[in-house]
This record gives C-alpha cells, sequence and structure tokens, in this order.
C-alpha cells in the first residue's frame, strides 16, 4: 500500500502555534505519512523543530504576488507535488485552498486564529472569501469553541465538515516550576524575586506593554521581574518601555526558545495579555508546568483554565489595565494561593488537554487511523 503524501502549505512556517503544533503531529504520524511543507513567505525556521529520521521535505514558494498570479502558481506546484491530502494553515493559505479544489484534490483547511487587525473584528472581504472558498472537498479545522461558532455563523460551513479539535500537550514532559535558579542566575534574575512570565511572539497583537504596566504598578512592593520569551517586530518597543523608572533592570529578554521547559519552570506566574488569541499552546505548557496564571479574556481561555482560575481572567475593556494589574499584585502577594492554582492548573491539562486525544483525531482526519 502507498504511504500517502501530505502537502502542508503555511504563509511562514516560522515558529508559532501552528507551526510547532504540526512538527509534533508529523513526528506521530512518524512511517505512515510522507510531507512537503510550503511556505508561502520562503521562512522555514520551525525546520529545527523536526526531529530526525522523518520523511519531510520543503518545496520553494512561487513569488510572490496577488491571488490572480499565485493561484495558477499554485495549482501547477500540486499538481506536480500529486499529493492525496493538502493542508492549509490560516487565511494566509487560502489561495491554495483555491488552487486544490481546481484539482479536485482534497483539502484540510486549519484555522487557529486572527491577524492583529482583526482582534477588535472580523474583515468582511476576509469572511466572504473563506465562505466562498471553504466549500466541496474542503474539512475545516478550529481549534477553539469561539473559532467554531464564527465558523458557523460567518463562513457558512457545514457541520460535517466542521471539526473542532483542541491544542494539546504531553503533560509528562512539564515538569511543575522549582525556581530555576541555575536559569534565573545566567539571565542576572535575583533568586528571592517573584517572577512574571510572559511567551509568545513581540508582536503588537501580544501586547506586552500591557503586562510592563500592570507589573510596573507592584514591582517594587514585591520585588517583581519579568521574563519574556520570544522575539519579533515589537521588541525594540518594548525593551524602551523596559527601560522606564519602575521596571529598569526589571524585564529579562530571553529571546526565542526551541524548548521553553527550563524557563516555565523558573517563574512564579505565567501572563498573557493579548488582544487576540484562540488557544495558545503557551498556556497549556505554563498550567502544565504549574504556574498560577492571570490572562485577559481572549478565545476559549477562559474555559482553559480551572474554575477558581478565572476570576485572574479579566476581560478587555476601558478598566482592563486595572483588573489586571490588580489580579497580579494578588498573585504576587499570596505564595498559597499560587500553588494551588497552579495544581489546579496542571490537573486540567492532564483531564482535557491531552496530546495523545489530540493527535488521534488529526490522524482520523488525515485518514492515518
Amino acid at each position: 500500500m502507498a504511504i500517502p503524501h501530505l502537502v502542508h502549505v503555511f504563509s511562514t512556517f516560522a515558529p508559532a502555534g501552528p507551526q510547532v503544533r504540526t512538527t509534533k503531529l508529523i513526528a506521530h504520524c512518524g512511517a505512515r505519512a510522507r510531507h512537503t511543507i510550503v511556505a508561502m513567505d520562503g521562512r522555514t525556521d520551525a525546520r529545527e523543530l523536526l526531529g530526525p529520521g522523518l520523511d519531510v521535505r520543503f518545496a520553494p514558494a512561487p513569488p510572490k504576488a496577488g491571488t490572480l498570479a499565485t493561484v495558477p502558481r499554485m495549482r501547477a506546484l500540486l499538481r506536480e507535488l500529486s499529493p492525496e491530502l493538502v493542508l492549509t494553515y490560516n487565511f494566509g493559505a487560502i489561495d491554495s485552498v483555491i488552487a486544490a479544489r481546481m484539482l479536485g484534490t482534497r483539502v484540510l483547511h486549519h484555522e487557529d486564529g486572527f491577524l492583529p487587525d482583526e482582534a477588535q473584528g472580523l474583515k468582511l472581504r476576509r469572511s466572504w472569501m473563506r465562505r466562498a472558498c471553504l466549500r466541496g472537498n474542503v474539512d475545516v479545522v478550529v481549534i477553539s469553541a469561539n473559532l467554531q461558532r464564527i465558523a458557523r455563523e460567518r463562513w457558512g460551513i457545514a457541520e460535517r465538515r466542521l471539526h473542532f479539535v483542541p491544542n494539546g500537550i504531553e503533560l509528562e514532559r512539564f515538569a511543575p516550576r522549582d525556581g530555576g535558579l541555575a536559569l534565573r542566575a545566567s539571565l542576572g534574575i535575583p533568586p528571592q524575586a517573584l517572577l512574571v512570565g510572559a511567551v509568545g511572539h513581540l508582536r503588537p497583537e501580544k501586547n506586552v506593554p500591557r503586562l510592563l504596566r500592570a507589573v510596573a504598578s507592584c514591582a517594587r512592593a514585591h520585588d517583581v521581574h519579568v521574563l519574556l520569551l520570544g522575539d519579533g517586530p515589537e521588541r525594540a518597543r518594548i525593551e524602551e518601555l523596559a527601560r522606564a523608572p519602575g521596571l529598569a533592570g526589571r524585564v529579562h529578554f530571553a529571546g526565542y526558545q526551541a524548548d521553553p521547559r527550563a524557563h516555565y519552570r523558573a517563574m512564579d506566574v505565567f501572563a498573557l495579555t493579548s488582544d487576540t488569541e484562540q488557544m495558545p499552546l503557551a498556556l497549556l505548557e505554563a498550567m502544565a508546568s504549574a504556574l498560577p496564571v492571570v490572562a485577559t479574556d481572549v478565545g476559549d481561555v477562559r474555559t482553559m483554565v480551572s474554575d477558581a482560575a478565572r476570576e485572574f481572567v479579566v476581560s478587555l475593556g476601558a478598566d482592563c489595565d486595572a483588573a489586571l494589574a490588580s489580579a497580579l499584585a494578588r498573585l504576587t502577594s499570596d505564595a498559597p494561593l499560587r500553588a494551588e492554582l497552579g495544581a489546579l492548573g496542571r490537573a486540567r491539562v492532564a483531564e482535557r488537554f491531552s496530546f495523545a486525544a489530540m493527535a488521534a483525531r488529526y490522524a482520523a482526519l488525515y485518514g492515518l487511523a
């Protein structure tokens, strides 16, 4: 029996949620499938996350152009690759959905979230494009209940073609926090400091300045420091903000980390202050590391955390900064509460967000079950 060929099309293959998840799923597929990855912008940084011995190739993307030029070029590439299944990721790969449909190839389209310009509302043109293109031989995977609702109501996805597959992680790979004294020393973080961590690309929608404003309000009273993992276009601006009085010397930049587990163990609190998310992997990893969480109420975040932790999930709005600062101040001043919420979060991951359950769902959608 021939080994099925799966072609994955991303707008970029830089390491972010969908790309990281895909590398893990490819490893889970093992010898059951062979894979080709196309990054439309030519970036393939996340390839370093692929383990050895996997049958994965990278095909060159067509020259950057508008839809009218890109669709026939992608159709020619897909015809040459001749896959059994084309997997497309988010709106940036919509041209490849059109190309695959023209060839009659089955498509599994993934939606993980939105760009910053849709943080406050969906763009009518993009909704129309999804409604027009995600039909026929296209199945759609969403990672959150919020996206599932949008796919039904705004994009008109038929129920039999719509699949809600929550993110999952390998809990056993994450040990509970232990203070990470050696790591703290290497980064210049005092061993006794209360360390608030955030993980993700430094892009506008992650709104790290919101976190810095919240920390500034309680930094001196509780000796709070911040550890930021990630890089991106906002880094220079955030570094400038971190030099402000009250924060200077308290914000530590670790850059992108392919394996952030040791950094989670060094944190005392995890913060997610984004304007838009759906089901962030970093939040699950923090919960698996037994970290209490303070977060903005975006996507499925409120339902991801334990019942007891929901009072530390604050609504976006005019009083968001004040509510976030208040939640953070309470956590930084109460060690027993941090320990209790951390344990509940880890239990929540074990109960609801296992990698095995997620991988089994994807294997079935890939036709490998």
